[in-house]
């Protein structure tokens, strides 16, 4: 630091002689109180440099006298300047390291941690009445490095927390913490002391791993710790297994390999059918055949966590499938008919069977059955719709073959197509006796109305009729349930050869009805 333009007297005089004139002059009036506040420079020191403390007054003075403490106690007395004289009196609170300028200034040189506190200038002016100034110097420890110490710098993922403090402690000291260059982010499991000088991360997940650094801060000085690496031991996660392919042809090669997150790396097995093949991370098998269909167990384990994970893959390896053929019970069978079964002959297992009907995927009908394996498509009956070509499809993971067409004739059957000749039958016998019943009721309606003429010209008059009818009907049979009824028409014929005695014959013609109560 620079000192002021005016150095400092070199003159000295006794303490108490220089004490006794300043009570002298304060005897001459009332104390007044301080209105300015002395300045030091810097504001905030660092142990061993200097500090000067600035009169700010401008007034006339003959005396300078300064104290440590905001009292003027002879015990606290550090200098007196006698500006008449220019001569420097030392107090009991010098320290060897104090100067004193003729504007009334104080310089402390390499200001310890001891120097901090409150500092008083008395200025006795010409007038007699005194002026009191204070002010402040805060002097602070130049921080040295941190360092970083901790409970473990291994933890396992979601098992162990962590705590993390930041050392030395020092007074008037910020602490700041820092992850991986960033300040910390906001989480839940993070948990800063009331002076954050202490970091606790509690059940630390992988998400926590990283370089942390702690900042150590006052007013003159900083410091980073060397960073610190947080390892969490996590893993191994379910293992996945790629490609992701899992229908192979002989003669292709599998080529699998397993990948799992894991701190530290994992632990590979490879398994086929539950019997261990190798430990390695990929599994390559050539040349592959259809007895190399499986399940493929990748298994991992992280031997700090002692944690296991396995993942299964079933992989097939199939052959291209040969074409069907369609074996069917019957070609040509007649409506209403059946059954007809058609049979998809393969030579495969382990396939799907499809059906086609006229071109077009079978949609099954109630007159339709599929086997359980959907080799057997049984029809039955059979119906004119169901005619046509039908296929049947084979296919397996990398293949489908379709079958040539069997074709399904369906013929009318005219014995369904309409009514028995038996049937027609009745129903003519049926419908000309009831012709003739009405034409029965009608004409004795007639024969009646034509009879009570008669009645009305003569009632002796007999004429015979131009025809003559009766009419007979039986009771049903109570066993049978049967009526029967019959209708009789005459009618005079002469004969080829008439003769007086004998009369003319009659015609009769008899129609019967038959009527069943069912």
């Amino acid at each position: 630091m620079e000192p002021p333009s005016v150095t400092p007297s070199r003159g000295h005089s006794s303490w108490q002689g220089a004490l006794l004139t300043v009570s002298l002059l304060l005897s001459w009036g009332p104390p007044t109180t301080a209105q300015l506040s002395i300045e030091p420079v810097p504001r905030a020191a660092a142990e061993g440099q200097d500090v000067l403390l600035r009169n700010p007054s401008r007034a006339e003075a003959i005396f300078y006298n300064w104290y440590k403490g905001d009292n003027t106690d002879a015990k606290d007395g550090i200098v007196t300047y006698d500006v008449t004289s220019k001569t420097t009196t030392e107090g009991p609170a010098h320290t060897g390291r104090e100067k004193i300028y003729p504007n009334g200034s104080l310089l402390l040189q390499h200001v310890t941690l001891a120097d901090t506190g409150a500092y008083l200038l008395q200025i006795i002016k010409r007038t007699g009445f005194p002026e009191k100034l204070t002010g402040q110097i805060h002097v602070f420890r130049k921080l040295p490095k941190p360092s970083i110490k901790s409970n473990s710098s291994n933890p396992v993922e979601d098992q162990d927390s962590v705590t993390l403090l930041c050392e030395p402690e020092t007074q008037s000291t910020t602490y700041q913490w820092w992850i991986n260059n960033q300040s910390l982010p906001e989480n839940s499991r993070l948990e800063l002391s009331m002076d954050n000088r202490t970091l606790t991360i509690h059940t630390v997940t992988r998400d926590e791993s990283g370089y942390y650094e702690c900042r150590t801060r006052n007013p003159v000085s900083s410091n980073y710790s060397d960073p610190f690496y947080v390892n969490v031991l996590y893993g191994p996660d379910t293992p996945t297994i790629s490609p992701s392919a899992e229908h192979y042809s002989p003669g292709d090669s599998i080529n699998l390999t397993c990948q799992a997150g894991s701190n530290p790396s994992a632990q590979y097995s490879w398994f086929i059918n539950e019997t261990y093949r190798q430990s390695t991370q990929q599994l390559l098998i050539p040349n592959i055949t259809v007895d190399d269909s499986g399940s493929y167990a990748c298994r991992v384990h992280n031997p700090a966590t002692n944690f296991n994970r396995t993942t299964i893959k079933n992989i097939t390896v199939s052959e291209f499938v040969a074409k069907p053929s369609i074996q069917p019970s019957n070609t040509t069978v007649s409506e209403h008919t059946g059954p007809v079964v058609f049979t998809c002959l393969t030579q495969h297992n382990r396939i799907s069977i499809s059906w086609f009907h006229k071109g077009k995927r079978l949609q099954l009908t109630e007159t339709m059955e599929l086997s359980q394996d959907n080799r057997s498509l049984t029809i039955n009956p059979v119906r004119m719709e169901d005619a046509g070509n039908y296929q049947c499809e084979v296919s397996n993971q990398i293949s489908t073959q379709k079958s040539d067409s069997v074709i399904l004739t369906v013929e009318a059957n005219e014995s369904n197509s309409g009514l028995s000749a038996g049937a027609i039958a009745g129903i003519v016998i049926g419908v000309l006796a009831c012709m003739c019943l009405v034409a029965a009721l009608v004409y004795c309606l007639w024969v009646r109305k034509t009879g009570r003429a008669s009645d009305q010209h003569d009632p002796t008059e007999q004429k015979p009729s131009a025809a003559n009818h009766n009419q007979e009907c039986s009771l049903p049979n109570m066993a049978n349930d049967v009526a029967y009824c019959t209708v009789n028409f005459s009618s005079p014929q002469e004969p080829k050869t008439p003769t007086s005695d004998s009369p003319p014959p009659v015609v009769t013609e008899a129609i019967y009805t038959e009527v069943k109560k069912k």
